[in-house]
């Protein structure tokens, strides 16, 4: 008990630190939102990867699908990586970096606001935004409760408060720097953890092998007649399969606070590095997670699914691990929350700051008062979440997939389509943006709140999240057709930050005369 609390407090420590060190590059919005858009590759991508898994990955989606799926549960991982981590480098990375800056946009509501030249848009993004941003909140304070319930017996509220206080701290303190130096050294201590952790369950069932040959050997009537299926290469489901891995890969691409890390990178050659480093990170510790929770069924003696629910699984896996072990497994769900947690409310605040009260509530704004306003609003909320996740804790919706399927179903079914076609399809008009918004919100509140009145396939949030999003393709271009154009005069000259002349090295790029 003593080491892990060492441990514990040297963390903690180490993150306030930081944050303090940081106060020089959060002088200005500029700085404190989005570091003075000078951030380099590695912190870049460990901030995107951080911010991506979290405790709601590690406790509740890893423990839930490995469980559901078995050893099959590591395509989702390797899902995360591919689809939700290098695509999106690739095919957003350095078309968000030039034209947010060219539109002077530090937030993802005021990018459809200068885009599509809609205040409206602005605002409607950023209440969105802030509404559906709590529920994924809430679920980071929830896995942690468990874990550390069972490593030091502390009572939930105190594992919250701590895990709120500490983390609003270093980003009140830092801003974006301050987040992005910590997720750097958190997402190290992640890659780490999760590798020691895997090969510390795995040798209780005798290594990989034992480990698989066991799992071939478990059977569940409930799930599947066909032997040895939670061994196999697509496990009991491969459509729920292929849904959960859309969801959780395809989503990242309009979570707002997983954009702005592109915002701020500092130059096309960083791009390039955190598009490598981001990847391969995803596939260690999503890849890992994924692949440990898929040999839950292994520890079924000591599991109680219908009593416990899901979010028990991991918790009891990781029950026989030695103690120095067990210290490094709090510190690395420890750090993939707060990693999550600090950028959850600076997107929050920040929105809130400069898309909603700037220039409607308040018609002039210093720069000292915006600074003032968005560390303010990172207190209310944090202090909101908190409140949400223990009103949660003792509620019916008790599985954290549930929450993290309608928070990024509503916010990657709004923003998804119209952010990316913002970025490539010049005809996309703001009305064809409206409907996406209502459409994507609408089908998630409905999940919530009247699921029994969907189809069967929709009563899951996963599903309705998936169907969110991929609607939002079809929406777009379909609803620009039919609606008033935009002013092209406007889009051209949005657009026009692509086509200036950028002079490279020789070894980035062949001149005109052929080289023989």
């Amino acid at each position: 008990m003593v080491l892990k609390i060492i441990m514990l407090v040297v963390f903690f420590a180490i993150m306030i630190a930081v944050g303090l060190y940081c106060r020089k590059h959060s002088t200005n919005v500029n700085g404190f939102v989005l570091g003075g858009r000078s951030v380099g590759p590695w912190l870049t991508a460990f901030a995107y990867g951080t911010s991506y898994f979290s405790a709601v990955i590690f406790i509740g989606y890893a423990g839930q699908f490995g469980w559901k799926f078995g050893i099959a549960s590591t395509w989702i991982g390797l899902g995360n990586a591919f689809l939700g981590s290098l695509l999106p480098w690739v095919v957003l990375g350095r078309r968000t970096r030039l034209m947010s800056q060219h539109l002077k946009s530090a937030t993802m509501p005021e990018f459809f606001g200068s885009r599509y030249l809609s205040k409206g848009l602005k605002i409607g993004a950023s209440a969105i935004v802030f509404i559906f941003l709590i529920p994924y909140t809430a679920s980071l304070y929830n896995g942690l409760s468990r874990l550390f319930a069972m490593a030091f017996e502390v009572d939930y509220v105190w594992c919250i408060v701590v895990m709120a206080v500490l983390t609003g701290i270093y980003v009140i303190a830092g801003g974006y720097m301050a987040t992005a130096i910590n997720d750097f050294i958190q997402g190290i201590i992640m890659l780490f953890g999760i590798i020691a952790v895997i090969a510390s369950v795995l040798m209780q069932n005798g290594g990989f092998m034992e480990s698989l040959n066991g799992l071939a050997m478990v059977q569940d009537e409930t799930v599947s007649s066909v032997p040895g299926v939670f061994a196999s290469f697509f496990g009991p489901d491969p459509f729920d399969l292929l849904c959960v891995v859309i969801l959780t890969s395809l989503g990242t691409w309009g979570l707002p606070q997983m954009v702005q890390k592109f915002y701020a990178i500092k130059s096309e050659k960083a791009i390039a590095k955190g598009t490598i480093i981001s990847t391969i990170f995803a596939i260690i510790v999503a890849g890992g997670c994924y692949f440990l929770g898929g040999f839950g069924r292994l520890f079924s003696d000591k599991i109680n699914v219908a009593a416990n629910g899901y979010d028990s699984i991991i918790p009891t896996m990781l029950e026989g691990l030695p103690d120095i072990l067990m210290g490094v497994v709090v510190v690395l769900v420890l750090s993939a929350s707060m990693s999550t947690l600090s950028s959850l409310v600076l997107a929050s605040s920040s929105t809130l700051t400069l898309d909603f009260i700037k220039g409607n509530i308040c018609k002039k704004m210093s720069e000292k008062a915006q600074l003032r306003t968005l560390r303010i609003l990172i207190i209310v909320f944090i202090l909101i979440s908190v409140l949400i996740a223990i009103v949660q804790y003792n509620s019916n919706v008790t599985f954290i997939a549930q929450l993290m399927g309608i928070s990024w179903g509503a916010l990657a079914g709004a923003f998804l389509a119209p952010f990316l076609y913002g970025l490539y399809f010049k005809k996309a008009t703001k009305a064809s943006v409206w409907v996406c918004f209502i459409f994507g919100t609408g089908i998630m509140i409905v999940s919530m709140f009247f699921k029994s009145a969907l189809p069967a396939f929709l009563q899951s949030p996963i599903n309705c999240g998936v169907v969110a999003m991929l609607a939002g393709f079809v929406i777009i271009p379909l609803v620009s057709l039919f609606t008033r154009k935009p002013d092209m005069q406007h889009v051209e000259n949005a657009f026009s930050c692509y086509e200036k002349t950028v002079l490279v090295h020789a070894k980035e790029a062949l001149g005109e005369e052929e080289v023989l």
